[in-house]
């Protein structure tokens, strides 16, 4: 019998809350709910869930308050239950480390797609290349690790499939449509501040901030393209 998924949501409708636990349970997911930060930082410690579901307005800590929080210690995927046509909540939620968000009404079984997705994303492995090593950095698919000039560097699993779209096309311009494509999930009303967003987060993670860039370099109008040379080519 195959492992059921475990999903914490952290939401104050209680009620809403039993009815998506009930929905979800026919899919293969588990969720364990709670009613603000303080219960969902005690059950996000004890069953150590594969993926966190945030509602933006909470009582208390926020949602945001809470990702900040757990972005600190926890590269689990985040998926943000935000206002439906609050354009602002979700730019803000890419910006401090989730990996998705959904807008409140929505319909169940997009959710059940979007944590599928994700999941997905989290445990996949690739046959091809499973170590990718360049100047500076290693990727390594398998293991969902990357090591900038030695030391590790914890990604969530949005930014590491980013990573791995760009390194796994070395050289090349890819465009934000190309790179969305590939990420699948992100509302269309702000597709390419999105990237945007996500890609000058993990600039900030693998230390290319700086100009000159040694790893992502931005084609203006277009999209990006990974310039570090493969170690092989050195």
């Amino acid at each position: 019998m195959a492992t059921m998924a475990k999903v914490l949501l952290i939401d104050d409708d209680k009620k809403h809350s039993e009815l998506l636990k009930t929905y979800l349970k026919q899919f293969g997911i588990a969720l364990e709910c709670a009613g603000d930060a303080d219960e969902g930082f005690r059950k996000l410690a004890r069953i150590d869930p594969d993926l966190l579901l945030l509602d933006v307005m909470l009582p208390g800590k926020d949602g945001f308050d809470i990702c900040r929080e757990v972005r600190k210690k926890s590269q689990i995927p985040i998926i943000m239950l935000t206002a439906r046509g609050d354009v602002m909540d979700r730019v803000s939620g890419l910006e401090i480390g989730a990996d998705d968000y959904i807008g409140k009404p929505f319909e169940p079984r997009e959710l059940v797609a979007r944590i599928q997705s994700i999941l997905r994303r989290s445990t996949a492995t690739d046959s091809r290349d499973p170590i990718m090593r360049f100047e500076g950095i290693e990727i390594d698919r398998d293991a969902k690790l990357v090591d900038v000039d030695g030391a590790r560097v914890e990604l969530t699993s949005m930014e590491f499939e980013l990573l791995t779209i760009l390194a796994g096309r070395a050289g090349k311009k890819v465009s934000r449509d190309e790179i969305l494509n590939e990420l699948r999930g992100i509302d269309a009303a702000i597709l390419t501040r999105s990237v945007d967003i996500m890609v000058s987060r993990l600039r900030q993670k693998i230390g290319d901030s700086a100009k000159p860039p040694r790893f992502i370099q931005t084609v203006w109008g277009t999209g990006y393209a990974f310039i570090a040379r493969r170690l092989a080519d050195v």
